[in-house]
């Protein structure tokens, strides 16, 4: 059996904080602005075919009427509604499946990280994503953002 070093040692005791380096507001706006590029384009569209295939199968003449009578408030509602499905399956899939990383964390080198240094669990990446649904949230991002310290999660470099 292996003895463990002195060094080892020092790294269990240490605090997360101190085990990792925060990611800067300069890298997190670029993760910002990648995941959100990437989900108003790309998977909007996606999901916004898939939504207008299932409702023209499942009910043509809501699809008909929505289209064509140019409601614009039904058109407002149902864009809305993409858009939260979105954030909330993008951001909590891709931070559970990929280890803390989305699109933009893995371009700019970083991950979240429960503030306890672990990994985030399917909750921690689901609460991030729901935090990032209260209006003005991405405000917060001048200082500390609410989706880190609401759900005690932090976003590191990596090494």
């Amino acid at each position: 059996m292996d003895t463990p070093t002195t060094h080892d040692l020092l790294d269990e005791e240490m605090h997360p904080l101190f085990r990792f380096t925060q990611a800067s507001r300069g890298e997190r706006f670029a993760n910002y602005l990648i995941d959100n590029l990437l989900m108003r384009f790309a998977l909007s569209y996606l999901t916004g075919m898939i939504v207008g295939k299932i409702g023209v199968a499942v009910a043509p003449e809501f699809m008909a009427r929505l289209i064509y009578e140019n409601n614009m408030m039904n058109l407002l509602l149902l864009s809305y509604l993409i858009a939260i499905f979105n954030y909330i399956i993008y951001y909590t899939l891709c931070e559970k499946l990929f280890k803390g990383q989305t699109l933009g964390k893995l371009i700019t080198k970083t991950k979240a990280i429960r503030a306890d240094g672990e990994e985030l669990t399917f909750k921690d990446a689901l609460l991030r994503s729901l935090c990032r649904l209260v209006p003005f949230e991405a405000f917060s991002g001048f200082g500390d953002p609410w989706h880190d310290t609401w759900t005690k999660t932090m976003v590191v470099k990596t090494k």
